[in-house]
């Protein structure tokens, strides 16, 4: 049985108030497999163009990443991201999205992915994700999706149509406002579940994740930091977190989403240090297990009810 991630695998360039990257490897899907390589092996489906580099597929392959289900344009150019991020580091600009061999991708699940047990769509368009949930012959015990703003305005029907199909759905508050049309995210959180997901997960950024289920409702802390460097990336990186950890344990009850989510959250704070998935790259168990220390702490007091 496997996890199988589906996600972009692209460039960035990036500026922040604290430095400047010049094109950098990115994408949803890259994130996700540094981070859930961790914890499981992985299988991708994604797309590049010829100007992806060897060495990073390689640097997969080396964490037990299975790229048989990338697809490789060779006369194309991956997809391309550039944005400005503002002081607070949660507003960012966009300056240049190329969208390149994504903008014709068609996603072809392998044979030997149909023994999906866990899947974990990130942000892509609707109608991919729709096209791998139908080219699965069984269906996965946990489907994860991420989705934003983007695809609410212009692909709503289809948005609606994977969100009917799936287990677990993460979005930022603002992404949950709109889906839902209200502005109390308790209140959009029982809209949201509504319309298919059983678990939601609401990223606050550095101010932690919400989760929904029926009636549960559980606060995950975001990790004090005294700087973040880089924020791109850092709400994959929680995805991939959360998957691998639910894939390890296979254990889909709502105590375990707790742990899962801390474990994301933990993850996620590693990310931001650095450029792009340079400090996922350094980190293994040992650091892991520090931070996730740091968050039983954070998280940890005693009370005596008179």
């Amino acid at each position: 049985m496997s996890l199988v991630v589906v996600g972009s695998m692209a460039f960035d360039a990036i500026e922040t108030p604290f430095g400047k990257s010049d094109k950098i490897v990115g994408g949803a899907a890259t994130y996700i497999a540094w981070c859930a390589s961790n914890f499981t092996p992985v299988k991708q489906i994604s797309v590049v163009g010829g100007d992806f580099p060897q060495s990073e597929l390689d640097a997969l392959t080396a964490r037990k990443v299975d790229l048989e289900g990338v697809q490789i344009k060779k006369d194309e150019k991956s997809f391309f991201w550039s944005g400005r991020y503002h002081m607070d580091m949660n507003t960012r600009d966009t300056l240049v999205t190329e969208l390149n061999v994504l903008g014709t991708f068609e996603p072809v699940v392998p044979e030997s992915y149909q023994d999906c047990e866990f899947l974990m769509l990130g942000n892509l368009a609707p109608a991919v994700q729709l096209s791998v949930l139908d080219q699965l012959k069984n269906k996965p015990k946990l489907t994860v999706l991420d989705t934003m703003n983007f695809w609410m305005d212009i692909a709503l029907d289809d948005l609606k149509k994977v969100l009917a199909r799936t287990d677990v759905l993460m979005v930022n508050d603002s992404e949950a406002r709109q889906l839902s049309g209200d502005f109390s995210l308790v209140r959009a959180a029982k809209t949201i579940m509504a319309m298919g997901p059983k678990y939601l997960i609401i990223k606050k950024g550095e101010h932690g994740a919400l989760l929904f289920h029926e009636n549960k409702v559980f606060c995950a802390p975001a990790l004090p930091l005294e700087e973040v460097f880089d924020p791109t990336g850092a709400g994959d990186t929680f995805a991939g977190g959360f998957i691998g950890h639910i894939a390890k344990t296979k254990d889909l009850s709502f105590e375990n989403m707790k742990t899962a989510i801390i474990v994301g959250s933990a993850m996620a704070s590693y990310c931001v240090e650095k450029f792009g998935t340079e400090r996922l790259r350094e980190i293994g168990n040992d650091a892991i297990h520090e931070r996730l220390e740091e968050f039983v702490q954070l998280a940890n007091f005693d009370i005596a009810l008179v």
